[in-house]
């Protein structure tokens, strides 16, 4: 069996073509991808499918084909096909189970879970299936808790935006505050002014007014004499 690079110190298993000689395409497809030509395998899978759109064998190694080039979305979608074709028990197993490799390949590690589950089910004393599903559940957790710190920092981030701008409105709103009143309040004081003068004005009127009625009076006034 092939096995394949997921990190450093880690392995896991890639299934195989399945062996098919009735359909043409097929093999040579087979005979390609043993070459290491998985391009023109690709091309060969592609006809076989044509040939026979029922064809497990063709959808199962086109998938082979295309995750050989990195292909790995276009790859599952070939499994997920494949899986609907049969019911035999091995077959599944081994589909799933590239299926699960390719899925974790892109990364899409909650689907890859479920992919390996159903290949132990058709399979469950598989180990190399079940060391792969242990792989993607640590991976799965790890870019859960990736998303939640990021989540975190996006939330604190708005949090603090939300802040700042409510702190500048209030500083807007204090300083509008601010200068609103010294305009009213320069015409209270000229208004006070304004009156006060009024009020003098009035006074200095009454008070010439009372001396003038006092001259008159004192114009006016006999003088008397005693009677001796």
């Amino acid at each position: 069996m092939i096995r394949l690079v997921i990190s450093l110190l880690t392995l896991f298993t890639f299934i195989p073509l399945f062996a098919y000689k009735a359909n043409p395409y097929i093999r040579g497809g087979n005979g390609e991808y043993e070459d290491g030509k998985f391009t023109d395998a690709e091309i060969e899978y592609r006809k076989g499918i044509q040939e026979d759109k029922y064809s497990v064998e063709s959808a199962y190694n086109l998938g082979n084909s295309l995750y050989k080039q990195e292909k790995y979305k276009e790859a599952a979608a070939e499994y997920e096909k494949a899986s609907k074709l049969t019911d035999n028990k091995e077959k599944l197993s081994s589909i799933y189970h590239n299926l699960g490799n390719s899925l974790y390949k892109a990364e899409d590690y909650g689907n890859s879970i479920n992919a390996y589950k159903n290949a132990l089910k058709n399979n469950p004393k598989d180990e190399e299936t079940r060391f792969n599903l242990a792989l993607a559940q640590k991976k799965l957790q790890a870019q859960q808790q990736q998303q939640q710190n990021k989540d975190n920092k996006n939330e604190n981030k708005d949090k603090q935006q939300q802040q700042q701008q409510q702190q500048e409105e209030q500083k807007q709103e204090q300083s509008e505050q601010q200068e609103q009143p010294q305009q009213p309040q320069q015409n209270k004081e000229e208004m006070s002014q304004e009156a006060a003068q009024q009020i003098l004005d009035a006074f200095s009127q009454d008070e010439k007014q009372l001396q003038e009625e006092m001259q008159r009076r004192k114009g006016g006034q006999r003088s008397l004499e005693k009677d001796w």
